[in-house]
């Protein structure tokens, strides 16, 4: 072969090689054309809201690749349903192209309960809907703090912040109503157990204020109280009034305190005219 190539004429073997390389060069674009499906295009069927595994089959059968991209939580939608696509539904890609999809997550994710406890209700609102949570019975009680959030409860339970809560739970809310408009006498809490006290003052709608203890107190629920701002009654006997929502001071001590009786006429124990002994 190497004579034949030596006896011809350079031009003879400068043109074959011209011929040769052209040559390779067309069958190389000829078997790209072919591997990469040159001038083929398909159209991206649409999968959104199809069940993974049926867009899935479906992608496969019409010639694309699947790629999970990501995942998401809507308790709308049914778990393990295709929520986004990419390309888009209709659009014109080549064989084989690569088909990414985001799914609805078969089981809610976890976050931490917020602090809504302070929040005004139209804040507390946004941030439940921010995480992810839905705004389940909203009750009032009284208290100064108009339409600020008091209380916030799962399952009829107080829930504390940073307590783990599956996405979508359902958190009810206690707010304030503001102070009555109608006064009430002021209950008399002299001699009560701070349980029993506390328990009176929830029930009337009045809000404990500041607990003072006198001396050392080791178990505060079974303290007493002694004394307590507003008094029940004024300095001329007349019984004083408070409204739902304001606030009352008492004062605990370790010992049951008792009644002492300096008035002779005959007036109950617990009127101005008796004084109370501690």
């Amino acid at each position: 072969m190497f004579k034949v190539i030596t006896h011809r004429p350079l031009w003879v073997n400068i043109l074959g090689a011209v011929v040769l390389v052209v040559l390779l060069i067309f069958l190389f674009l000829q078997s790209l054309r072919y591997f990469t499906h040159h001038g083929t295009y398909l159209k991206v069927p649409d999968v959104n809201n199809k069940n993974i595994k049926e867009a899935t089959d479906l992608l496969h059968q019409q010639g694309f690749d699947v790629w999970i991209q990501d995942s998401v939580y809507y308790d709308t939608l049914a778990p393990l349903t295709v929520v986004k696509q990419f390309p888009e539904p209709d659009a014109s890609v080549k064989v084989n192209r690569i088909v990414y999809l985001t799914v609805n997550r078969a089981v809610p994710p976890e976050i931490e309960m917020p602090n809504l406890v302070g929040m005004s209700f139209r804040n507390a609102e946004l941030e439940l809907k921010t995480r992810g949570l839905k705004l389940g019975d909203v009750t009032y009680k009284p208290d100064i703090a108009k339409n600020a959030v008091l209380e916030q409860l799962h399952i009829n339970k107080l829930i504390k912040p940073g307590t783990k809560i599956t996405m979508g739970s359902v958190i009810s809310l206690v707010l304030g109503s503001g102070i009555g408009s109608v006064g009430i006498p002021v209950p008399d809490l002299f001699g009560m157990n701070y349980e029993e006290a506390i328990a009176l003052l929830d029930a009337n709608g009045i809000i404990p204020g500041s607990i003072i203890a006198d001396g050392a107190i080791a178990d505060t629920a079974a303290a007493f109280v002694f004394r307590q701002q507003p008094a029940p009654y004024n300095g001329n006997g007349v019984a004083n009034q408070i409204r739902r929502g304001q606030m009352m001071d008492i004062w605990i001590s370790p010992n049951k305190p008792v009644i002492k009786e300096d008035n002779l006429d005959g007036s109950l124990p617990n009127a101005p005219s008796s004084s109370h002994e501690y």
